[in-house]
């Protein structure tokens, strides 16, 4: 893996990182990413982040893998300091930035860790792109609707989404009137079922985040656009070529999931799980949607006990391969 190499990576003159972490690429425009270390020679994790998200969302639960795993971050199209710039921010759009990643930053194959759209946008490229895919680590992913009971503020909100007008018009406005630091309260409530559980350091480097894209004019029209993707994708009818795109995949997978999501209820994911035995489930008590968040020590826990037995393969399938000698 490389960093900031002459002719590959480049300083953008987006606002830089929070620290030392901090790495930009150009992928047809900059793109920001969150490289947290670990050995050189272990095997690689990429994480992917959800709908609103950013690299900082694995602020918590990388330093957990990095004794064993090199972990690396990016801001996907459109989310965190990564400006769309004429790129589609829809998932198909970022699923195809995140292969451009992999091949340009740690090389292929990888472990691929996704939350809520993330997973989503994981299980696309697993699909699309096999040879790519070591293995699948999805926490409380996007996956195909199933019916079941939903959460009445969720379902108003997606909604809003689907609507144009007025309803998201209003939503995005309400969005802009909060501060920084209400904006992270509010979408920590509403993703934890207690959102004291997020370390404090942690939380400020989301509300760092957020507050730098206070300066981009194009953040709703992004969201937007990746929120109505999210939903078309995971649809019933629309959403037929990602329910037959997941039968395809043929790497390990780890499908860990918060018993109390509201925006993914865990019924989806015994669904999934009794659709594709291969896959281990896991699930977590008292979690909500973003466990790598509320619960990074039982999170890791899962994680590197499965990359120790079922998931063993993709451990040694992403661990870099030494040149070969001339």
């Amino acid at each position: 893996m490389t960093a900031d190499a002459p002719g590959s990576h480049a300083r953008a003159s987006e606002p830089q990182g929070l620290d030392d972490r901090s790495r930009w690429i150009d992928l047809g425009g900059p793109v920001h990413y969150l490289d947290f270390g670990g050995p050189a020679n272990g095997p690689v994790i990429v994480c992917v982040h959800g709908l609103g998200g950013s690299s900082v969302n694995w602020s918590a639960i990388a330093p957990l893998l990095t004794d064993r795993f090199r972990v690396v971050a990016p801001d996907l199209a459109g989310h965190g300091l990564t400006r769309s710039m004429g790129r589609g921010t829809k998932v198909s759009a970022n699923q195809a930035l995140l292969h451009r990643f992999i091949e340009s930053v740690p090389g292929a194959p990888v472990i691929l860790m996704g939350n809520s759209m993330g997973g989503m946008i994981s299980l696309l490229e697993a699909a699309a792109a096999p040879d790519a895919v070591a293995g699948l680590v999805l926490l409380d992913p996007a996956l195909p609707f199933v019916p079941t009971r939903p959460d009445p503020v969720v379902t108003a909100m997606f909604a809003a989404y689907a609507t144009p007008g007025l309803g998201w018009a209003l939503m995005a406005a309400r969005r802009r009137a909060l501060s920084p630091e209400a904006q992270v309260a509010a979408t920590l409530s509403l993703c934890c079922v207690d959102r004291s559980r997020v370390p404090a350091e942690v939380v400020a480097q989301h509300v760092a985040i957020a507050r730098r894209r206070t300066q981009f004019a194009d953040v709703n029209r992004d969201f937007l656009a990746a929120a109505r993707s999210v939903t078309a994708t995971a649809g019933i009818i629309r959403g037929l070529p990602y329910r037959q795109g997941i039968r395809s995949i043929t790497a390990p997978v780890l499908l860990l999931h918060g018993d109390r999501d509201r925006l993914v209820p865990v019924a989806v994911a015994r669904a999934a799980a009794r659709a594709n035995p291969s896959w281990s489930l896991t699930v977590l008590h008292d979690i909500g949607h973003i466990p790598q968040l509320e619960a990074p020590h039982d999170t890791a826990k899962a994680v590197l006990a499965w990359l120790d037995t079922d998931g063993r393969q993709a451990a040694q399938a992403a661990t870099p391969r030494p040149p070969a000698r001339a």
